[in-house]
């Protein structure tokens, strides 16, 4: 099950990564040329909080009960937390990171379903996001990463 969970973590990442992209890139758009905000820009904020919220609940599991859990293993003899790279990062700069992400996500939905006018709507999702995007790259366990590296696609070295 952990693998499986591992894998649908991973493969939400992409997912992710891909809506906040196209709702960063629309609502620029929309904020530039001063566009309506549409349906489908609505649609896309929405599949984006939802995959965040998913991938959340699936990345809490795996850090309290997964292969390195809080709840499931223990630091190394002779080692504290924070001099511990691999298990700072995995217990407390990722969760911390991605749970930062997934607010700024869930807010910036939130702007969007306020009454103002839609160019408002537009910038304000578009600075949520982008900060959003810009937590994630920075916490997410990339392969170049001494001693946290993971696989772009885990289980296809």
């Amino acid at each position: 099950m952990y693998n499986g969970l591992l894998h649908l973590h991973n493969l939400m990442r992409w997912v992710i990564l891909l809506l906040l992209v196209v709702a960063i890139i629309k609502a620029f758009v929309g904020m530039s040329a001063n566009r309506p905000f549409t349906k489908g820009d609505k649609q896309v904020s929405l599949f984006l909080m939802i995959s965040a919220h998913i991938t959340l609940l699936i990345g809490l599991y795996q850090w309290l009960a997964g292969r390195y859990g809080l709840l499931t293993t223990s630091l190394p003899p002779g080692t504290t937390l924070m001099k511990d790279s691999f298990y700072r990062f995995y217990w407390i700069e990722h969760p911390v990171g991605m749970i930062l992400a997934v607010a700024l996500i869930t807010i910036g939905r939130a702007q969007t379903k306020k009454n103002v006018p839609d160019v408002v709507k537009h910038k304000k999702s578009f600075w949520y996001y982008l900060f959003a995007l810009i937590v994630i790259l920075v916490t997410v366990p990339w392969p170049f990463r001494e001693i946290v590296g993971r696989p772009l696609f885990p289980g296809m070295h």
